[in-house]
């Protein structure tokens, strides 16, 4: 297959990057290495802001929600040039939440929420997983007691890694305990500035933070529940299908980094580049990297079908996610055993960016569901398989 964008879409993607070159600095790259990717920080806020104020944070959006009316496709580039920038690419609000509130939300929620989601002037934090609720989010205990004019919530959520820098919580709760589980779920916005919230650090292997929210008698306005009490299992599958469409972006530029190095990096007399396991390796890369490409871009092509790229992203997702452990893995191989210092160290290659990438990299296959989950849901959803 032959992928290409339209005119239109390929001089967004050069304004993009013009827009890019000038604006990224080091600074807030470094600051988005800090938070793991994730968007919320001081600097990048400001950045994407600044995207925001073009509505080129969220192209396809209607114009009255802050987007351009324009394809889906734009805001697949947007992201993945970001990344490639070194800028936060992990948007709760923009690109998991948001289209959620898009399609499931109230008219004063949507007034409410999404124009200033498309302006990057808040962001929200997932708050899915619990200590005893990972891959089976159907087991989430979170508890909100309806009140009326209010959900009473208690409990706890882990691995909430946005919500230091968020203003929201995207907060999938329990509040039917006497039905089917996935029947007894409910979606809601929380602000995280409410009295008895606690978020405590937890910082991961690759150094940047995430955490562990505790409620406590948490009021939760009833115009924060999104769309139908305990229909909220059905709105979060469907955000998930939108946390899985993976840009390949920082890898796709840390690919490019080891490429230069294997060319620049002469041992015994010749390039690396030049060594045929080498250059086998990296030719195997390149490939992968086309491919992802191509289930990338076929998301926002369905999404313009009005189609829900159901198992689709979950291909993509496993795909990108292993291809990111590859890129790493070979790298580390390539650069050999200076390619486990750290960067500020004087001998590390790339300024230690190839160490990061790889401690950073684990989690790529755990998060949005494990590629065990990718693969259930390929087998029932795409191939029509049995569950057992």
């Amino acid at each position: 297959m032959e992928f290409c964008f339209t005119e239109e879409e390929g001089e967004f993607k050069r304004e993009v990057q013009d827009f890019l070159r000038q604006e990224v600095t080091e600074e807030v790259v470094e600051e988005t290495v800090e938070t793991g990717g994730a968007y919320g920080a001081a600097l990048a806020r400001k950045l994407v802001q600044k995207l925001g104020s073009r509505g080129w944070l969220l192209p396809h959006w209607p114009k009255e929600y802050g987007g351009l009316g324009s394809s889906v496709t734009m805001d697949f580039i947007i992201l993945d040039e970001m990344a490639y920038s070194g800028l936060p690419w992990s948007f709760v609000g923009a690109y998991m939440a948001g289209p959620i509130i898009l399609r499931q939300g109230s008219e004063e929620m949507k007034k409410e929420f999404l124009p200033r989601i498309a302006k990057g002037e808040i962001e929200f934090a997932l708050g899915y997983t619990e200590p005893d609720a990972g891959s089976d989010l159907a087991s989430l205990n979170v508890s909100a007691e309806d009140k009326g004019d209010f959900f009473l919530v208690n409990g706890q959520k882990t691995f909430s890694s946005h919500c230091h820098l968020a203003e929201y919580h995207w907060l999938a709760v329990r509040t039917d305990f006497d039905t089917k589980k996935h029947r007894g779920i409910s979606m809601m916005i929380v602000d995280l500035r409410s009295e008895g919230i606690t978020i405590n650090p937890m910082i991961t292997m690759a150094g940047y933070r995430t955490n562990e929210v505790f409620y406590d008698n948490v009021r939760v306005p009833r115009k924060n529940l999104v769309g139908e009490k305990n229909r909220g299992f059905y709105y979060l599958m469907e955000a998930l299908d939108f946390e899985r469409m993976f840009p390949i972006g920082f890898y796709r530029k840390l690919f490019e980094g080891i490429v230069e190095y294997a060319k620049e990096t002469v041992i015994h007399g010749k390039p690396l580049s030049k060594n045929s396991l080498v250059r086998q390796k990296l030719a195997q890369i390149a490939t992968e990297l086309e491919v992802v490409k191509i289930l990338y871009y076929q998301l926002p092509y369905m999404l313009e079908k009005r189609m829900l790229p159901n198992y689709q992203s979950s291909m993509q997702k496993i795909f990108a996610s292993e291809l990111a452990q590859r890129i790493t893995n070979t790298g580390m191989e390539i650069l050999g055993p200076y390619a486990q210092l750290k960067k500020g160290a004087k001998w590390a290659p790339m300024a230690g960016k190839a160490e990061y990438a790889y401690r950073r990299s684990v989690v790529e296959t755990i998060y949005a569901g494990t590629s065990e989950i990718q693969r259930n849901i390929i087998a029932q959803r795409g191939l029509g398989l049995p569950r057992s």
